[in-house]
């Protein structure tokens, strides 16, 4: 059977890779049969900024660390690198991702446009959707539209999450996985499919997940997840979608490594926290669930669309997300077990309205976000007993926090020209606080009203314009570029009120006549300011894309020493440093026959500290250095083949050197890392349902190496914390969908 797909359209059973391209441009029509699998670009309405998409297709080829992990979903992209302590999409937050060499916590991810983030660290929380739920994802390195990435910022890029809707047609979607490590995961879809006249749409969806830890004792979960999705015409020119996401993960922490311990990486590979308790507290804080977490969150948006004519269109988002986190871990600086809790409240809207013909596009948007953040921590001290409660670390009630973000973007086509030109203002006002300290009191520790912990409210705004063009050059090459400037709103609030409050330090800190305020009067924030040039060809039997980016960073935490405080140095983080990085991405798949496709997908890094740091009074020589955590060279490939109903999915990951610190005296070595998915898909059983049968296989080498370095961008030798990859792995699954 032959059939008539445009170069946009998304087919076959693989990874989905490709570059963001304007509806508006005009591309070839390519012929194919049903059984020929493609990788062609996708459509995200973008020829001018450097955009990738992968579909739902794609999202399976990554297996079932994919079904609960946003990061672990698009790491074949190049410029990404995702590092995680399991190796299932289990570890939500003792993961990394970096996209070209900026922390990927400083990113923005959104679903339907509305923005997902938390607290310490303020970025995306990649774990909470079950993917499944997701038709695509789109992704944007470098320069964001305008209209693309609200919420706190995106100087790490930004992550478009597209819901998959309800189905037109009454349907159910069940599978069943089960691996090493007593992995198993159960999810279960239902479509109603048009209800009635009215053509309501409903889509429910439950999963149940839980592991084993592949080291150590303890378990990863249960996670429960539960979306509800609504879709509704009003008038033949209005309607409205509901979309309801919960999901709870309880998560036994893996421990981490120093330095030292990795470089005999077979003697401490499977080290992690202890069994069982001693009644000697600096062992007992290693205690496995005594460090442990648990983490809640529930997800409400609406989307209320009105198109009074066949050009103009107006969108209202109105949304609610709430976060409640409670992290044990314990802290060897103090031996005690410190409980981290994270109760947030968001409540905002997104306005919209855009007009659009053939030759020109515009956007005009608003975004409003009030929030409340209680963030703190407390101290327990391990007895015979069990826990003794010992005080709060750091407590401050605040306000209501405000944000304000207007855009503009304007997209047109002029023959083989197409160009965008967008300008979004970001203003963060945030509230005074009343500062509290531990009394010291047993046993309630109550808390006592210190003036010197205030903060007064600060406001925080920035302009952040993008501009790009694109030319086509032929029917199937393109030249294109782009500029925008990015942020990151300040966010690392935590570690500057600890080093105030340390009993070592606030007394010297008061004594010099500083306040914890005055501490704050330092943050700024983060900006970069990028420009992409890239070339997309897309031919019927190759498609590739390199793309040179550059970007110049300033306002980065950098850790410097207080001159005011007498005597010993104290040292905290101020928005002083500079970085600058270029380099090159390639997105290349390669169509050999209609059963066989090839992916490439390199990338080279450059991103160097812009000066020296300095530390407790000491200068470290970083000037020039790679930024730590950032390999210079990664490749992810591998090929797809399909037989008949059978498809195999061999891919490869390398991962050039890292360091752990400014200077390079902690150097990790690169590592290659192979996956194998093998799958078997029968379409018509019964007549009715499709029936898919999965095998995953996870580092199939058995590859000993270290995964996530756990460092901030101006961390000093021996303040880091690594932890290992996971082991090879295996997961077999069951899908039935009719």
């Amino acid at each position: 059977m032959i059939r008539t797909v445009t170069a946009g359209l998304i087919t076959g059973q693989l990874l989905i890779v490709g570059t963001a391209i304007a509806v508006d441009v005009k591309l070839p029509e390519v012929l194919v049969t049903e059984d020929r699998i493609i990788t062609p670009t996708r459509q995200i309405d973008e020829s001018v900024s450097t955009g990738s998409e992968i579909s739902n297709k794609g999202i399976e080829l990554q297996g079932s660390k994919a079904e609960t992990s946003v990061n672990e979903a698009i790491n074949l992209l190049p410029g990404l690198n995702t590092e995680s302590a399991d190796g299932r999409g289990l570890s939500g937050e003792q993961s990394t991702m970096r996209s070209r060499g900026v922390k990927g916590m400083l990113g923005a991810l959104t679903v339907e446009g509305v923005p997902n983030y938390g607290g310490n660290p303020i970025g995306p929380r990649d774990y909470l959707y079950d993917l499944e739920n997701i038709s695509t994802i789109a992704v944007y390195k470098g320069a964001v539209p305008a209209d693309i990435g609200t919420g706190v910022g995106s100087r790490g890029g930004a992550i478009e999450l597209r819901p998959d809707w309800p189905h037109e047609k009454f349907g159910a979607q069940l599978s069943q996985g089960a691996g090493t490590d007593n992995y198993y995961r159960t999810f279960l879809r239902l479509d109603s499919g048009k209800l009635s006249n009215l053509d309501t749409r409903l889509s429910g969806s439950y999963s149940y997940t839980q592991a084993d830890k592949w080291r150590g004792p303890g378990e990863l979960g249960p996670r429960h997840n539960f979306n509800l999705s609504l879709t509704q015409p009003i008038t033949s020119k209005a309607d409205i979608k509901l979309w309801y996401n919960y999901n709870s993960i309880k998560q036994d922490l893996y421990r981490a490594l120093s330095f030292t311990e990795t470089q005999s990486l077979d003697a401490n590979y499977y080290k992690d926290y202890n069994a069982a308790l001693t009644g000697t507290a600096a062992t007992d804080i290693n205690y496995y669930h005594y460090n442990h977490g648990d983490f809640i969150n529930r997800d409400f948006l609406s989307q209320i669309t009105i198109t009074p004519t066949d050009t103009l269109r107006f969108t209202l988002k109105p949304y609610y997300a709430v976060e409640d986190t409670k992290v044990l871990q314990g802290n060897a600086a103090n031996n005690m077990v410190q409980k981290r809790t994270r109760d947030i409240e968001r409540t905002g809207l997104i306005s919209e309205g855009s007009y659009g013909t053939k030759a020109l596009k515009g956007i005009v948007g608003y975004h409003f976000e009030a929030s409340t953040m209680d963030i703190y921590m407390q101290n327990y001290a391990p007895t015979a007993a069990g826990l003794s409660y010992r005080g709060y670390a750091a407590f401050a009630a605040a306000g209501t926090s405000a944000t304000h973000s207007p855009y503009i973007k304007l997209t047109g086509n002029a023959g083989k020209v197409d160009w965008q030109v967008g300008l979004k203002y970001f203003n963060y006002a945030e509230p005074a606080s009343d500062g509290y300290r531990n009394s010291g009191t047993a046993p309630n520790y109550p808390l006592v009203r210190d003036t010197w912990l205030d903060r007064s409210s600060r406001s925080y705004d920035t302009w952040l314009p993008t501009a790009g063009l694109s030319y086509t050059i032929t029917d199937s090459l393109q030249l294109y570029s782009s500029y925008g400037k990015s942020f990151i709103r300040p966010y690392s609030y935590l570690p500057l009120v600890s080093t105030y409050t340390t009993s070592t330090n606030i007394n010297r800190f008061k004594a010099a006549g500083i306040t914890l305020n005055n501490l704050f009067d330092g943050y700024r924030m983060e900006e970069s300011d990028n420009i992409d040039l890239g070339l997309r060809y897309r031919g019927n039997k190759l498609e590739i894309t390199p793309t040179l980016f550059f970007g110049l960073h300033k306002n980065l935490l950098t850790t410097v020493s207080d001159s005011r405080v007498t005597g010993t140095p104290i040292s905290y983080q101020q928005n002083v440093g500079k970085a600058v990085g270029y380099g090159l991405d390639l997105e290349m798949s390669a169509f050999v026959t209609d059963y066989l496709t090839i992916f490439l997908n390199p990338t080279w890094t450059s991103m160097t500290y812009d000066g020296d740091i300095t530390y407790q009074g000491t200068r470290l020589a970083s000037n020039g250095k790679q930024v730590v955590d950032t390999p210079e060279w990664m490749l992810k490939s591998g090929i797809i083949l399909k037989l008949g109903d059978f498809e195999i999915a061999p891919k490869v990951r390398v991962i050039g050197e890292r360091y752990g610190d400014v200077e390079h005296k902690e150097k990790i070595d690169p590592y290659a890392v192979a996956d194998l998915s093998l799958s078997y898909t029968r379409k018509k059983v019964l007549n009715q349902a499709q029936l898919k049968l999965s095998l995953d296989f996870t580092n199939i080498t058995d590859e000993r190496y270290v995964a996530v370095i756990n460092s901030s961008d101006d961390t000093r030798a021996g303040a880091t914390s690594y932890y290992q990859g996971a082991p090879f792995s295996a997961i077999g699954s069951v899908s039935v969908q009719f």
